[in-house]
């Protein structure tokens, strides 16, 4: 590797970045698994709603494409619409 200020300063920009990410995509999942785990209507109502704000952060932030996300928040309502009260 390069023993220039900019690539150093480069590398150490991109670390912190693949962290962040790595917390965004992790905290994504993490909603998707609790709507996906709710039990009856009432709960996965509540993880739906968390879910999708968690979606749409993440698109404002950059961390998914806005397609991904409508299609992550379409399967879920899909899902959430399917279980009985």
């Amino acid at each position: 590797m390069q023993r220039h200020k900019s690539v150093e300063k480069r590398n150490r920009t991109s670390q912190k970045a693949n962290i962040v990410n790595r917390m965004g995509r992790s905290r994504i999942k993490t909603a998707v698994k609790k709507v996906l785990s709710a039990k009856d209507k009432d709960n996965a109502n509540e993880a739906l709603n968390s879910a999708v704000s968690v979606l749409d952060k993440s698109v404002k932030s950059g961390l998914i494409h806005r397609n991904k996300a409508a299609n992550k928040k379409s399967s879920l309502y899909k899902f959430v619409n399917q279980l009985e009260k």
